[in-house]
């Protein structure tokens, strides 16, 4: 019965990592730490960003609740940790990968309305170049709102 509860924390987790990640990047990344994410947002984005940051920080809570969970036994934490590195991993892909293009080697090429949908909400989202005025904050998810502002300039 564990197994089934872990599965479910791990599902629970990653699927509302989508609310955490808007929320970190509306908040830290175009807020508090905007001095770490505003290369990202410049039209030159060649090798390491101050932004990749953020990697290190977002993946040490997943890190943490892995290892402290499976070091003191505690069943529920580890479930948490690999929600949020499940979430991290989708997160790269579309960002990183699909989007970006950062990973050259590595050619996804997102077909498809639920893609097409967060290609053109991210769009939107780097319409801007400035820590203030986005919109979009989310990576996963795009309200239809978003998706219907698909043309891009």
């Amino acid at each position: 019965m564990r197994i089934v509860w872990s599965i479910g924390i791990t599902a629970l987790v990653a699927i509302g990592m989508e609310a955490v990640a808007w929320l970190e990047h509306r908040y830290i990344m175009h807020g508090l730490l905007w001095v770490w994410h505003e290369d990202h947002h410049k039209p030159l984005r060649k090798g390491l960003q101050l932004n990749d940051l953020f990697v290190l920080l977002f993946a040490l809570p997943s890190f943490l609740c892995i290892f402290l969970g499976l070091l003191y036994k505690v069943w529920f934490l580890p479930p948490i940790g690999f929600g949020m590195a499940l979430y991290g991993i989708a997160y790269t892909l579309f960002h990183d990968v699909m989007f970006h293009r950062r990973v050259r080697w590595l050619r996804l090429k997102p077909r498809g309305r639920y893609f097409d949908g967060i290609m053109a909400a991210h769009r939107l989202h780097h319409r801007v170049n400035t820590r203030y005025g986005s919109r979009s904050y989310g990576f996963l998810y795009a309200p239809r709102a978003y998706r219907n502002e698909a043309s891009w300039p």
